[in-house]
């Protein structure tokens, strides 16, 4: 019964070296799918932000529809071009204020507004 002895023994450090290696292996694949979960959660942020965008200015350009059709012939290019500088200067204003405050990284976590990246300044992505 020696020799059965041993190959009990070789058994269970083959079992064991095995069970190391799947533990490694899950290890990997969940630190793989944490990766995964992050980029897929920043796609569909960024996903949202455009749709989102893309739906403000179809609204303002039903809007300048709206109006145009609201006012006599002769005013419709003053309205037109009221709505488009609106819209040059939504876009400025997000483009100088509206990112900092909404997006950009403030020292504490737990502050109400960013505090950088205005004007996108130091904006590596």
């Amino acid at each position: 019964w020696a020799c059965c002895g041993v190959a009990m023994a070789n058994a269970t450090a083959n079992e064991t070296a095995l069970l190391v290696d799947l533990t490694a292996q899950i290890a990997a694949f969940t630190a793989k799918m944490d990766t995964f979960k992050a980029d897929k959660n920043e796609s569909m942020d960024t996903i949202w932000m455009l749709l989102a965008s893309a739906l403000v200015f179809f609204m303002h350009a039903g809007f300048s529809l709206l109006e145009a059709g609201s006012v006599r012939k002769k005013n419709a290019q003053n309205i037109l071009a009221k709505n488009l500088l609106v819209v040059t200067m939504g876009f400025l204003c997000w483009y100088f204020f509206g990112y900092g405050l909404a997006l950009g990284a403030a020292d504490s976590p737990g502050r109400f507004a960013g505090a950088a990246n205005f004007a996108m300044t130091d904006f590596t992505g």
